[in-house]
């Protein structure tokens, strides 16, 4: 997994509450467990007038013109502005595999649902909870410019406009860690273990020898 450090990137502003999991990737797609490849399904049936299927050449679908992805000026884009509860639905995890694939490194929202929400950090992405308020002025931003962008620096916990201003987020220790070192929590326990692992293998090694016979 690619460790998240600070990042600048411009922002795409998806401007709806409540985006689910299956609009994030519909439910045909979840036919895989790679992590890699969901990427053009992202938003499948927001972002193409066509069904989706798994498979398809995306390159050839017809593209809705109004879905803010689709638009020119957010080709590029890294950071996912959005609205409260964003996540929310079925536990899919597909659903960071496919923001990351797509290109996605951090979602900036007021809420997001808590089972995504512990997904995201879990494959390489970071999402920040802003005071809504807050998440109102950089939505306006925006729009108002066209090459917005937003760093954020998570090992200060602060996310800056270009303009200076500067916003502070929380987030878990534990979690933080995790994404600055590019581990999940079995990289973790892999490195915060090893030795005690490699002496249960050679203790169980010897206990029960025909457990690791050559086959």
């Amino acid at each position: 997994m690619e460790p998240f450090n600070r990042h600048t990137g411009l922002v795409a502003p998806l401007d709806r509450a409540n985006v689910d999991t299956d609009a994030i990737i519909p439910k045909q797609f979840l036919k895989s467990v790679q992590r890699t490849g969901f990427g053009p399904y992202l938003f499948d049936e927001w972002r193409y007038l066509d069904h989706g299927e798994p498979g398809m050449e995306c390159s050839q679908r017809p593209q809705n013109p109004d879905f803010v992805l689709n638009q020119p000026r957010y080709a590029a884009a890294t950071v996912l502005l959005a609205r409260a509860n964003f996540g929310c639905g079925s536990s899919r995890e597909h659903a960071p595999w496919a923001l990351r694939d797509y290109g996605f490194r951090a979602i900036v929202a007021p809420s997001f649902a808590d089972i995504f929400y512990s997904n995201c950090f879990k494959n390489g992405l970071l999402p920040v909870v802003l005071d809504e308020g807050v998440v109102d002025q950089l939505f306006q931003a925006v729009y108002d410019a066209s090459d917005y962008r937003l760093t954020i620096d998570l090992p200060e916990q602060v996310v800056t406009t270009p303009h200076g201003d500067a916003f502070p987020f929380t987030v878990d220790p534990f979690r933080k860690r995790m994404l600055l070192e590019g581990l999940d929590e079995i990289g973790v326990t892999l490195a915060e273990q090893a030795e005690a692992i490699r002496a249960y293998e050679q203790r169980r090694a010897q206990e029960a020898p025909w457990l690791f016979a050559a086959r």
